[in-house]
């Protein structure tokens, strides 16, 4: 994934399925975040793009549900 698509939904590795809402600054650092909810519960998160965007493997974590290669993968409904 080379960036993140505002009002996309998204799974996180652990299951659950998150929708972008908007890509906001860091006051201080002026790093890109990015603003999510958490479909089901609506609770609003935050978290730098980068850890969006990287390609770290993380299939052989424990705590991996999914199955999936990397923390954040597009998710198309069917």
């Amino acid at each position: 994934m080379d960036k993140v698509e505002v009002n996309k939904k998204y799974r996180h590795f652990k299951g659950h399925i998150i929708e972008t809402i908007l890509i906001a600054k860091h006051s201080e650092t002026l790093e890109n975040m990015v603003v999510y909810k958490h479909l089901g519960t609506d609770e609003l998160w935050v978290r730098p793009e980068k850890m969006f965007l990287e390609d770290d493997d993380v299939s052989s974590r424990a705590d991996n549900t999914t199955g999936q290669k990397h923390r954040f993968e597009l998710y198309e409904e069917n």
